[in-house]
């Protein structure tokens, strides 16, 4: 692991895995196919109370990139973390700024990815 000023933190390998699974899993829980039943359930479920500020919120949440990604690479980090033995490792706020890297690299994989697509 590099260390900073005595706080471990995500080597390359480690950061680059995360980032390609945060994106995957951002993959999944908004656009895969797999999902669009349970996505339709949610759809639905809002549209019986479109006025209901939590419904609009969940909505959101499962339909943007940026938002599900946020979540899904925090709980990857923070699964990582936990299972490697490493969560302790470094202070909480090294663990923030790392969060916010793997998913700005999960983020411009998810962008690249859709720009992929609409130039075709």
């Amino acid at each position: 692991m590099i260390s900073t000023q005595g706080a471990a933190v995500l080597n390359l390998p480690e950061f680059a895995l995360l980032a390609l699974a945060g994106y995957r899993g951002t993959q999944l829980a908004v656009h895969d196919s797999i999902l669009d039943p349970v996505r339709d359930r949610i759809d639905a479920w809002h549209q019986r109370r479109p006025e209901s500020a939590p419904r609009t919120a969940v909505v959101t949440l499962i339909s943007c990139v940026y938002c599900m990604g946020w979540w899904i690479t925090g709980a990857l980090l923070a699964i990582w973390l936990l299972a490697t033995g490493t969560w302790h490792d470094a202070p909480l706020i090294v663990h923030g700024i790392e969060w916010l890297a793997v998913a700005g690299a999960a983020v411009l994989l998810n962008r690249w990815d859709d720009e992929r697509k609409a130039a075709h």
